[in-house]
């Protein structure tokens, strides 16, 4: 996983409350494998109508905001099914922050383990961010993680709060399978053991 420490780009506003993981990507990608050209699922309906093509008010469809890699959205970003690929078409789009009042809880999970950092900060406080991407498009923001800080469109610099065990594998760029692995000697010594100790447990 890749590390994430701090993330100065461009940002794009979404002011869409309740984007739930059937809009980041609809259910009938999921059986897409994971690869190049995976972006092309992430907000499909919302960025392309029946016939394939671009939705010109879409906000990703617009020039200043193709490039974004910091999303700013609205209340419960990330709700409905708990799709792990939801997570994996924004991180195949570029975003590797996201910016929201509230996120769904299990979304929120799905982007430590993908090396993405969700950033819940106070409701008026967003919405003054989504509001100043839109009035200055193309404009960067900074997701800084060691100093737990968002620095905003107008360079207002705002603190947000992380777990300490998320925030030390994410700078490590680590997730839950390469802790585990990173314990393998541990892991089996304790099995070496236990196969002495306690034998009636092993088959």
């Amino acid at each position: 996983m890749e590390a994430f420490i701090r993330l100065e780009a461009g940002a794009a506003p979404l002011d869409l409350p309740n984007v739930d993981t059937d809009r980041i990507i609809p259910a009938r990608f999921l059986h897409k494998p994971r690869g190049p050209g995976y972006e092309r699922y992430c907000f499909h309906d919302m960025r392309f109508d029946a016939g394939g093509a671009e939705r010109p008010d879409f906000v990703l469809n617009q020039a200043p905001y193709r490039a974004a890699r910091i999303l700013v959205a609205a209340e419960n970003f990330g709700c409905g099914s708990s799709r792990e690929h939801a997570v994996w078409a924004l991180h195949a789009w570029g975003f590797r922050a996201f910016v929201a009042p509230s996120f769904g809880d299990i979304f929120f999970g799905n982007c430590g383990q993908n090396g993405a950092l969700p950033v819940v900060l106070p409701p008026e406080v967003v919405a003054g961010m989504r509001r100043q991407l839109h009035e200055r498009p193309g404009a960067t923001m900074v997701v800084d993680l060691p100093s737990q800080t968002v620095t905003g469109p107008d360079g207002a610099r705002h603190p947000f709060s992380v777990d300490p065990f998320r925030k030390e594998c994410l700078l490590r760029g680590q997730d839950e399978i390469a802790l585990t692995l990173g314990h393998g000697e541990a892991i089996a010594a304790f099995e070496a053991r236990a196969g002495v100790e306690m034998p009636w447990l092993l088959p």
